[in-house]
């Protein structure tokens, strides 16, 4: 019983860190990534903030399929499991790439938003037009996130067969046919016969009216009285 507790406390810890660590993503998406100082064309210049939802648009997909990879371990048997650990690593080296790339070039990462306040398109354009850039620590929030969901997904695979697997709500029902207590089953009841006799003389009554209904019709055709019988 203390095993399978274990267990059970085990797939819950694991499914609560890719929660914990989806939600510290899509929390990172939403934060001030970048802020850049940009030339402007009248020779001013202007400090803009770039969000996550600017510098890595992909985050927000990522981090929304870490919850539903969550919502589908709570189900999943120990295959899917597996292939589902797997996906978490997958999407933690996505993360992770985002936000890196987010941080390698701030310049790039700024550009949507450098385009929409200048007017300034094109790559070498916009790199001579931001003059300068400060990162601030979310982007690598998102990196420290995207650690744990890879590090959560690797644990699932190692310990997927540990955990307890799938319980069924509904149990099946089996009827086994019971023995009557003289040995047989009856066979009919003794008003079946005489309905079935009934039946069979309406029937022949019927016959015999449509008999005499066509011979009728004979005699009448070759001249003869059909009611002198």
């Amino acid at each position: 019983m203390a095993e399978r507790m274990s267990a059970r406390r085990l797939k819950l810890v694991f499914i609560l860190s890719v929660l914990a660590a989806s939600s510290l993503a899509m929390l990172a998406w939403t934060q001030v990534w970048v802020q850049a100082e940009v030339g402007l064309p009248d020779a001013g210049t202007q400090v803009l903030e770039i969000d996550g939802a600017i510098a890595a648009p992909a985050l927000t997909a990522l981090a929304l399929s870490g919850f539903a990879l969550a919502a589908a371990l709570t189900i999943a048997g120990r295959l899917i499991r597996i292939v589902l650990g797997a996906l978490e690593v997958l999407l933690g080296f996505s993360v992770f790439l985002a936000a890196f790339l987010a941080v390698r070039d701030p310049a790039d990462a700024s550009a949507a938003a450098v385009t929409a306040a200048t007017g300034i398109a094109g790559h070498e354009s916009i790199q001579l037009s931001v003059l300068g850039t400060v990162i601030t620590p979310w982007p690598f929030v998102a990196m420290g996130a995207a650690i744990v969901m890879a590090g959560v997904g690797v644990a699932i695979i190692v310990t997927s067969g540990r955990w307890p697997g799938p319980t069924r709500k509904y149990q099946a029902v089996r009827f086994e046919q019971v023995a009557s207590p003289h040995g047989a089953q009856p066979l009919a009841t003794p008003a079946e016969p005489a309905a079935n006799d009934s039946a069979a003389n309406d029937s022949a009554a019927n016959d015999s009216a449509a008999n005499d209904s066509v011979g009728d019709w004979d005699d009448l055709s070759r001249g003869g009285d059909p009611t002198v019988r």
